[in-house]
């Protein structure tokens, strides 16, 4: 059954939530990049857990007028007041208030969710609004969804992710040097203010699907995640936005084919599940690659200092030492240099001079500051440079460059 959602076999509104989901993790990936370059990324979760008591009151309202309450869109507009008044209070209290935004976010996320419990424990009590099912809102959950649920996720995933394309770059700019951007005539606070407004967006449009509590990992994990794989801001976009994308549509497509499983978790799962893999897999940053290159740095260490007590005529007692050499042909098995290991041993007792002349001579400072114990001194200075400090410290000339 798996196979069949993958596919888009089970059926036009199941592929209609799927492909929703992908639109929406797709913005959700790259609105959440320009939140992470900015560092505003606790922000999001302000946002989030603001949008309950609109959800709610939505609800009552719809109720009361005798509408149902459960409709998408009057949900989804309450929610996006109630986030849009969360986000101005947050704004309002740290700039003018002598509370930084890290507290201001804590104290509006907390009161926020904590009305919307209230006002989802008086809905228990209603006697109509079919409000059975609300709290799915939370986690999200496509069982049940309508078509018209879909089209509407789907139709806000789209034009979400096409206003942050079209204000990709003042984003950009705003992340990186705002000072810069206002030196241009791009005001920071109103880009801000613009991408707090895409990232409720964003969060209006997840609440069926992922839930208004955890839409925040959507927007946090993908840009995270794909920073691991590149250093380009523009790569980070399009990675964060393919991450979030592959999350939403594999998520989806799992919860279809076990509609007991909450839709938002199993996105969530999936979206960390790839951070997982790119925590370990990444070439440059991930965990591998990092044990990889401490070992590489750790061998050529061992095999600098045991051609070093070579030279010095001095025991190799370490094994990792005395296997480097025995690999390398520079030594036997049992420490005893080789012809090939005498000759880069003393080779390696030059260089070690070489740099002491280096660092004394005020000249070679720029070459001193690179000097990292393990570097060739022919990739930083000239034959001719070497040959002057040879003539300095003398010594037997039979020693290569």
């Amino acid at each position: 059954m798996l196979v069949d959602a993958l596919t888009l076999q089970l059926g036009y509104n199941a592929t209609l939530v799927a492909i929703g989901a992908a639109l929406l993790g797709i913005s959700a990936g790259v609105t959440g990049t320009f939140l992470f370059l900015r560092k505003r990324a606790l922000v999001s979760d302000a946002i989030s857990h603001a949008t309950l008591p609109g959800v709610c009151l939505a609800f009552i309202l719809m109720a009361t007028l005798g509408g149902d309450g459960r409709n998408l869109a009057g949900l989804m507009l309450g929610s996006a007041v109630s986030a849009w008044l969360g986000l101005v209070c947050v704004q309002v209290i740290s700039h003018k208030t002598r509370l930084a935004e890290d507290a201001a976010i804590g104290a509006v996320l907390s009161v926020f969710f904590g009305f919307g419990v209230v006002l989802l424990t008086v809905i228990q009590t209603m006697s109509s609004g079919r409000q059975a099912g609300l709290d799915g809102l939370l986690l999200g959950s496509t069982a049940g969804m309508l078509y018209a649920d879909a089209l509407i996720i789907a139709a806000g995933g789209a034009i979400t992710l096409a206003l942050v394309l079209l204000l990709r770059r003042p984003m950009t700019l705003v992340a990186f040097d705002p000072q810069y951007a206002t030196s241009i005539g791009i005001d920071p606070r109103r880009v801000d203010m613009m991408t707090m407004g895409l990232v409720m967006a964003v969060t209006v449009v997840g609440l069926k699907i992922v839930g208004l509590i955890l839409i925040v990992a959507l927007l946090i994990i993908p840009p995270v995640t794909a920073r691991f794989w590149t250093e380009k801001s523009a790569n980070v976009v399009l990675i964060a936005g393919a991450i979030g994308g592959v999350s939403g549509y594999v998520g989806a497509a799992i919860s279809a084919s076990a509609p007991a499983l909450p839709t938002g978790p199993i996105i969530v799962l999936t979206c960390f599940a790839l951070f997982v893999l790119s925590l370990f897999l990444a070439p440059e940053r991930g965990v591998l690659a990092a044990f990889l290159r401490h070992r590489r740095f750790q061998k050529r260490v061992h095999l600098r200092q045991g051609l070093l007590a070579l030279a010095q005529q001095q025991p190799v007692y370490e094994p990792l030492t005395r296997r480097l050499l025995a690999r390398e042909g520079l030594a036997r098995p049992d420490g005893v240099p080789t012809e090939a290991g005498k000759a880069r041993a003393a080779k390696a007792l030059r260089d070690e001079r070489r740099w002491q002349v280096v660092h004394r001579l005020p000249e070679y400072e720029g070459a001193a500051s690179l000097y990292d114990g393990l570097r060739d001194i022919e990739t930083v200075l000239t034959s001719d440079q070497i040959s002057e400090i040879d003539a300095t410290i003398g010594g037997p000339k039979g020693v290569t460059a």
